[in-house]
């Protein structure tokens, strides 16, 4: 409530836009993908974490609540949709644990990477990179704890983590550097 607590009509309204823009990124993130099984490689992890920067903890979370409603009421735009189904069915297949995990990073990259940047002035890149990579963790972490009741814990790690790291990597390392730009 806080969000749009003391908020005129045109605040709110631009509020909705970006939480609209934020969702739209993240549909055609979800879009542009290497296709994998059990859950396919996508640029969605980085832009969670970018609407957490851009956006803040707040409008991020909205914007990423925004994206899994769009998505279970059975919009296509999770990354297999609709190939894989739409909606609830999709939604609660082996990478419900993923998309839950985009709340928890939205958060830890908005709130730590706002505190971050008011704290001190001078850019620290491994700072940014540790926060980026916890943020990144936490979409993995439920992933995974999810994706185990399908592939089973022997094959979790294998399937669902051990393909993407140097991705993630890589992704971490350009929000890393994105982060000196970025004003809060």
């Amino acid at each position: 409530m806080e969000l749009i607590k003391n908020k005129s009509l045109p605040q709110l309204l631009k509020l909705f836009f970006l939480a609209i823009l934020g969702s739209v990124l993240l549909a055609i993130s979800s879009k542009f993908k290497i296709p994998f099984y059990p859950v396919p490689m996508t640029m969605q992890t980085f832009v969670v974490v970018l609407i957490g920067m851009l956006y803040g903890w707040k409008l991020g979370l909205f914007t990423i609540s925004l994206y899994l409603f769009e998505g279970t009421i059975g919009l296509p735009v999770f990354a297999g949709t609709p190939e894989k189904g739409v909606g609830l069915i999709y939604f609660i297949g082996p990478t419900m644990g993923y998309l839950l995990g985009f709340l928890p990073a939205v958060f830890i990259s908005g709130y730590y990477f706002s505190v971050f940047k008011k704290q001190n002035k001078n850019f620290q890149f491994i700072k940014f990179f540790l926060l980026f990579s916890l943020s990144m963790s936490s979409i993995y972490i439920l992933g995974i704890l999810w994706l185990s009741k399908f592939v089973g814990w022997d094959k979790v790690f294998l399937l669902g983590v051990q393909p993407f790291l140097l991705a993630e990597i890589f992704k971490i390392t350009i929000l890393s550097i994105l982060a000196k730009f970025i004003k809060v």
